[in-house]
């Protein structure tokens, strides 16, 4: 089968985007999320759907001196003729550690939506010791406050669907599992919202990489008008001595 594009071609009077016109139905008509998820998925979203994409771009954007913060700002003070280089680096550990949960939370959800008991994944990541992804959270506890506020944006618009009631059942099933509650954290919460609104498991990670990448810039905004990384770097050699006998 020969190879073929339905995302974009160019004119020389206009540039043209699955099917639509840039210049007369995109530029001035949709939000940037809005094109996004026209992007990627090939369908104008509802109203529902942007607020529900919007809201976790906006949860998943900024989180501090995060691992992927701190390899941006270091990057950036090595090499500030080359900003992407330092968004690249930054993105590179948008992994199933930070961030990159939400897609093995959503495969889970998926797996609960299709008919698998809750109880039985909770039991798997006991027995197997592996982490739950988008369960957990170091800091806030009892609970991460960013999932309720998620559900809510859901369900003032009539879009927490069976991905959200997967979770919910999914949190419960852990608890009882575990003896103790383990709070759902913004990935998981995110996960289930999006699935509810339409966007596929597989490109999940890279709505939370768009996230990231502004959450990115913002980062090297702050470098270039308040300097870290010499201070960032300092505190690694601090914390980390050297130790020729370890």
């Amino acid at each position: 089968m020969k190879a073929t594009t339905s995302l974009a071609t160019s004119t020389k009077d206009d540039v043209f985007i699955r099917g639509k016109s840039l210049c007369e139905e995109l530029i001035g008509q949709v939000t940037f999320t809005e094109m996004t998820y026209f992007a990627v998925t090939g369908t104008v979203p509802s109203l529902a759907q942007t607020a529900i994409v919007d809201a976790c771009l906006v949860t998943l954007m900024e989180h501090g001196l995060t691992p992927s913060a701190l390899a941006t700002r270091l990057t950036y003070g090595s090499a500030p003729e080359a900003m992407q280089g330092a968004i690249a680096a930054g993105l590179a550990g948008v992994g199933s550690v930070f961030v990159g949960t939400v897609e093995g939370c959503a495969a889970l959800l998926a797996r609960v939506v299709h008919g698998e008991a809750p109880e039985a994944i909770a039991l798997e990541h006991k027995t197997s010791q592996r982490p739950i992804p988008g369960f957990g959270h170091p800091l806030h506890k009892p609970d991460d406050p960013r999932p309720a506020r998620i559900f809510e944006v859901a369900e003032a618009h009539g879009i927490a669907g069976p991905h959200v009631g997967a979770l919910r059942a999914l949190s419960i099933a852990i608890d009882r599992a575990y003896g103790k509650h383990i709070t759902i954290n913004a990935t998981g919460a995110i996960a289930a919202a999006l699935a509810d609104a339409g966007v596929p498991l597989e490109i999940m990670r890279g709505f939370a990489i768009l996230a990231r990448c502004a959450g990115l810039v913002a980062h090297v905004r702050e470098e270039q008008t308040k300097p870290a990384m010499r201070a960032i770097w300092a505190a690694a050699e601090a914390a980390v001595p050297y130790d020729p006998k370890a």
